[in-house]
């Protein structure tokens, strides 16, 4: 049976705690350092918290020491990845080839997006110096991960849904060009977000103080399926930095997803253990997004950027039939509550918002009225009930066990079993005396060794094979139950199946005799890799190079000529503007390159 994960971020031990009770089969943390969310970092006892946590549904605990290092963070580096397995991790995800010449514990290596697993080639080496698991670039088709899936045997990861940065993963240095921030050091200071004017080369304005790089977010629940199919073992909701009711609500919306999946496809299981039971109904749109797309799994889609907001819009809710003095009606009838937070386009094309202070039966009363005119469209980016509802909702995971009481010759034997083939057995002590009425002793037997209560088990099963029904008193019942149930857990936990990864040094060729700065090597352990792997000449990382001038600072499968229906390929570029176009920010300005036969768009410094 081959197994699938559900991935899920955890920007803490309680969030990460929250994602495995709302069915994640594994979780990705941030260690206190070298991590692509720099303020998304963890003591190691809080790793090691939510280790101990997860483990015990059998799901596995990922942590990330994905940046760039430089020579003087190597030391440190090495002695984190060491002590991060040491606190029972299950994978250290990397970015820098260093941590591969460095003395690593025998830990499984999952190479970071931000490792640019974009090519096949690449991704081939990858597997060959022995990564366990790649995860892959989000601009990749299905087709070119059935490719990669073909021609390769490691593990495959890839993005479901959540932010998408427009930028190749790795590839982009527009944040350190900036400000200094470096995005492949973990803090990218996001400036794809910011807007934009659009000119030509005759400074005619196409396009003004728009969000042209940022991206709505990315939804491939209707396609979980066919990236089954097509190879995909892992399947990663993004979000480290997000809070925890959109952790619970998306993480609950995949479990569900995947699992009405996995019902019609008997060669698949899911990795972990456990049964969730979640009291609200999970729904994607209700929670943090700027609107869905595919990105470029299926070629179909064309609108990927939001323009008018980088911030996120939510559900949409409907258009405004008629305005008052103070309140407003709309054409769907969608429960709106006090509290709740609305956005929208004005009539002078911004983006705004406001929050309801009440609502009378169709009468909508804003805090704010004054841009809301009719025809506006009304989304709401915060459903106040379905926000408590979520952070007040006890999700609750179970394992399925069974009990058995028997009497042989010598002894009453309990013994527990869990859904995982875990079991234990001890024998008890209790007065042979039958009871009065032996049939209510039975059913009182079978009904106090269901009661799991605060544990983690279900007691499903219940078996008693005694020669008569002993009078037993419901409290020795309740003790004999909380003791199988307690060394049934430490045997689940003893017996966790914990990969373990070593990585044997070789010397195969790397696909490139020359590295420039896109291969991001800023330290001389890097470098060591790169040339035992045949690599002739290298170029260091953007980061160190003192001249920045001409540089390509992103390069993105994102095309502003495909958004605006000018692609040479698809459309014949029907346009009066002057080549090359540019993107201008208060002073800087980027001059826009466009390689049509590889469909990639490059922002020069």
């Amino acid at each position: 049976m081959k197994e699938i994960e559900l991935l899920s971020p955890a920007k803490n031990a309680e969030t990460g705690k929250a994602a495995v009770d709302c069915g994640a089969d594994a979780v990705y943390i941030g260690a206190s350092k070298f991590g692509a969310r720099a303020a998304a970092g963890n003591k190691l006892k809080e790793i090691e918290e939510l280790v101990n946590y997860a483990h015990k549904f059998y799901a596995r605990v990922y942590v990330t020491v994905n940046t760039l290092l430089y020579d003087d963070e190597l030391g440190d580096a090495e002695i984190l990845v060491n002590q991060i397995y040491r606190a029972g991790a299950d994978a250290v995800i990397i970015k820098d080839m260093a941590l591969l010449e460095m003395n690593l514990p025998p830990v499984p290596i999952f190479a970071s997006t931000q490792a640019n697993n974009y090519s096949l080639g690449r991704i081939k080496f990858l597997e060959q110096v022995g990564i366990k698991r790649v995860i892959l670039a989000r601009e990749l088709s299905l087709n070119q991960i059935k490719e990669i899936r073909k021609n390769t045997s490691l593990e495959l990861e890839t993005f479901i849904h959540g932010a998408l940065c427009v930028s190749l993963s790795g590839q982009c240095y527009l944040s350190e060009a900036i400000c200094g921030r470096s995005a492949n050091r973990g803090e990218c200071s996001q400036p794809c977000r910011s807007t934009y004017d659009l000119i030509d080369s005759s400074g005619k304005i196409i396009i003004k103080d728009k969000h042209l790089l940022s991206l709505k977010d990315l939804n491939l629940s209707l396609h979980i399926s066919d990236l089954i199919d097509a190879g995909i073992t892992s399947f990663k909701i993004e979000g480290r930095l997000k809070d925890i009711d959109y952790v619970k609500n998306i993480t609950a919306f995949y479990r569900k997803k995947i699992d009405e999946i996995l019902a019609g496809k008997k060669d698949f299981v899911k990795s972990s253990g456990g049964t969730v039971n979640i009291p609200f109904t999970p729904d994607p749109e209700k929670t943090f997004n700027r609107g869905y797309s595919t990105y470029f799994l299926n070629s179909s889609v064309k609108t990927l950027s939001s323009y008018n907001t980088s911030k996120s819009i939510g559900e949409y809710l409907g258009t405004v039939k008629k305005v008052y003095d103070n309140y407003f009606e709309l054409d769907l009838n969608k429960k709106i509550a006090n509290g709740d937070g609305i956005c929208f386009v004005d009539s002078n094309d911004r983006f705004t918002g406001t929050n309801i202070n009440k609502t009378e039966l169709s009468k909508i009363f804003p805090a704010e009225i004054n841009n809301i005119k009719t025809g506006v469209k009304i989304f709401r980016n915060f459903d106040k009930d379905f926000h408590d509802e979520i952070i007040k909702s006890k999700v609750i995971r179970k394992i399925n066990a069974a009990i058995e009481l028997k009497e042989t010759d010598a002894a009453v034997v309990v013994t527990a079993k869990d859904g995982d083939n875990n079991i234990i057995s001890f024998k008890v002590d209790i007065n042979k005396t039958p009871a009065q009425n032996e049939g209510n002793m039975f059913q009182t037997l079978i009904k106090q060794f269901k009661k799991s209560g605060d544990s983690i088990f279900n007691v499903s099963d219940v078996k008693i094979e005694l020669q008569r029904n002993y009078f037993i008193p419901v409290g020795k019942i309740n003790d004999i139950r909380r003791t199988a149930l307690s060394l049934l857990e430490k045997e689940r936990i003893k017996n966790f199946p914990r990969s373990k990864w070593e990585i044997e040094k070789n010397n195969l060729q790397f696909p490139a005799k020359k590295l420039d700065y896109t291969f991001n090597v800023t330290n001389e352990k890097a470098q060591e890799f790169y040339l035992r792997h045949g690599v002739e000449e290298i170029k260091p990382g953007f980061e160190l190079e003192d001249d920045r001038k001409e540089k390509v600072v992103m390069k993105t499968k994102y095309c502003i000529k495909r958004e605006l229906s000018i692609c040479p390929n698809e459309d014949g570029e029907k346009t009066k503007f002057k080549h090359p176009l540019y993107l201008v920010n208060n002073k800087n300005k980027y001059k826009l390159e466009f390689d049509c036969k590889e469909c990639f768009m490059k922002l020069k410094w």
